[in-house]
């Protein structure tokens, strides 16, 4: 593969892991625009707890329509308390 062909490395930092009934996502709280780090601090992970029931959130891509899926998600949870897969429909 010639070096113009390839586009380079992209990617992002979130991980879940699931062991038996025990679940960790983490992610690297880093927001760039190419090869600019614009943000070294963000909260990729969120906790979304609408009607008492615990859900963990992680987001990558773009940060506007991560934060969208993030607001409509929880606003399904609210009308659709402990159904996750229902609300994520």
């Amino acid at each position: 593969m010639s070096e113009q062909s390839f586009p380079g490395w992209h990617g992002t930092t979130i991980i879940g892991v699931k062991k038996g009934d025990e679940v960790v996502i983490a992610g690297d709280g880093q927001v760039s625009l190419g090869q600019t780090v614009i943000k070294g601090t963000a909260r990729k992970v969120r906790r979304l707890s609408p009607g008492g029931f615990d859900v963990v959130a992680g987001f990558a891509g773009s940060t506007a329509d991560a934060f969208t899926l993030l607001v409509r998600l929880e606003v399904k949870l609210e009308a659709t308390p402990g159904q996750l897969a229902r609300a994520s429909v």
